[in-house]
């Protein structure tokens, strides 16, 4: 990103191959539509260039790339008047062929829908939290960074919202 800011906007296709899937799955976990995440991952990385030069190259790039994620998204609801996260949880339907699914695999798949429906039953705050933790495998100094918080305040409200998920999944399971 350093070279994109000094003016080498050719290493921003490299930015895009590298962190687009990741993007991606950060904003269609926020919100669960296809076609409104790879708009938003396009206006990130519109919002790289437009303000490059408020990179300092102080913290690590994946920090700022969310900082400018959460913007996009925010933005959005702020425009559409909703909230995040219209869940389906038909949408996770396995696409592998019914013949071959063994008792493990459709457990497994029960399991998941009952995941996904908790996690649409959790706080939009939590969802995001658990999202950048688990999902996108973020450290806490970086989700600290991102969400300008204490990485000690991250911790406990990851434990929070875990907490909160276990609840909502054992709610659902009785």
């Amino acid at each position: 990103m350093l070279k994109v800011k000094e003016g080498d906007l050719d290493k921003m296709g490299l930015l895009y191959e590298r962190y687009y899937h990741a993007l991606y799955g950060f904003l269609f976990n926020m919100t669960r539509e296809k076609e409104l995440s790879e708009d938003m991952v396009q206006n990130v990385f519109f919002r790289m260039l437009k303000y490059r030069k408020n990179f300092t190259g102080d913290g690590e790039f994946k920090t700022w790339m969310y900082h400018l994620a959460r913007n996009v998204l925010n933005d959005h609801f702020k425009k559409t008047y909703r909230t995040p996260f219209p869940y389906n949880p038909n949408d996770f339907e396995g696409k592998a062929d019914e013949e071959t699914l063994a008792d493990v695999q459709i457990e497994k798949k029960h399991e998941l829908k009952t995941l996904e429906t908790a996690m649409a039953n959790i706080s939009e705050e939590n969802r995001e939290l658990l999202i950048l933790c688990r999902y996108q495998e973020l450290r806490y100094n970086e989700i600290a960074s991102i969400l300008n918080i204490s990485e000690g305040a991250v911790k406990v409200r990851v434990h929070r919202a875990l907490n909160q998920l276990r609840y909502a999944y054992l709610k659902i399971e009785n």
